[in-house]
């Protein structure tokens, strides 16, 4: 696939007919889901009629979630309070992406995790056997800066998982850039680098990325990303639902991250504007991503089929 001839072509605003040949000709929907489901605990208007339309003709739906800090089994239960009904199985999120990554690379089953992050990526480790330590627990935890202090670190940690962490301290970086710059072989995996996310429905909030740019800086080091635009979650997706990512459709409101990871793997996307990007970040001439579509808010894909 040629990214660039791709990218290079201008997106379509979402169409009543466009939105017919995209139901024709695709299989599977792909949702983000901060921005497109729902903003915070805010469900976005439209959504749980709009799924329920493409399940209702025969449209398999995934959802794909840069956010760690919750467990697929959380974000069922996110969506059920919402209610919309998912299964665990059809919700890939980069925590368990993280937990994944591990387990496909034999990592192990002795050597610990350290986690910059929440309790998302601790539990997803857990259901794949591996030992993590930090998250939330070390948010509370004080470095004193004296003379003669030597802060002590668990060498038996064989990899770092950085995610979203509303309780990152000067604790954890520095628990974290020991165990990468002193333990011998040591991973360094980013569930995502997104800059920012709606943690709550009326703003954005740092994310991601700017806890990973903080281990980046201290150890020198670059990560493995394993979230989006990473294509490992969708290497995964086409195991387990075996479908031809030409016959899939990436629906996100970034277009660094969802827009790219579609493009990455070959998928159709289709850009909300519900969340992260406007349409005049879209339209900035130094933005070179671009969606095939376009459209206001996921409900569009229903209010623009009509009667």
């Amino acid at each position: 696939m040629n990214d660039g001839e791709d990218c290079a072509a201008p997106p379509q605003l979402l169409s009543p007919h466009s939105v017919t040949d995209l139901l024709h000709s695709v299989d599977a929907f792909l949702f983000d889901c901060d921005g497109v489901i729902w903003k915070g605990d805010k469900l976005i208007d439209g959504v749980p009629q709009t799924l329920q339309m493409l399940r209702s003709k025969g449209k398999k739906l995934v959802f794909v979630t840069n956010n760690s800090t919750k467990s697929r089994r959380h974000y069922a239960k996110k969506f059920h309070s919402l209610g919309i009904s998912v299964s665990e199985e059809e919700i890939f999120s980069s925590s368990f992406a993280a937990a994944m990554f591990l387990k496909v690379h034999d990592f192990p089953r002795e050597k610990k995790v350290y986690v910059i992050g929440e309790e998302g990526i601790l539990e997803e480790l857990e259901l794949e056997g591996f030992t993590g330590l930090g998250g939330p627990e070390d948010g509370k935890k004080m470095v004193q800066l004296k003379p003669n202090c030597l802060f002590e670190h668990d060498k038996s940690v064989g990899a770092v998982v950085v995610g979203l962490d509303q309780y990152i301290n000067y604790y954890k970086l520095q628990y974290a850039t020991l165990c990468i710059r002193e333990n011998p072989g040591c991973l360094f995996i980013a569930t995502n680098r997104d800059a920012v996310g709606h943690m709550t429905d009326l703003q954005e909030w740092p994310g991601a990325g700017c806890m990973v740019a903080a281990v980046c800086g201290s150890t020198q080091k670059e990560p493995i990303v394993v979230g989006k635009p990473s294509t490992f979650m969708m290497d995964f997706l086409l195991k387990k639902f075996q479908i031809t990512t030409s016959r899939m459709c990436m629906v996100g409101d970034r277009l660094d991250t969802d827009i790219l990871f579609g493009q990455n793997a070959g998928c159709r996307t289709l850009l909300v504007l519900s969340g992260v990007t406007t349409q005049s970040g879209l339209q900035d001439p130094s933005n070179h991503i671009q969606p095939e579509y376009y459209t206001s808010k996921v409900s569009d894909l229903l209010n623009l089929l009509g009667p």
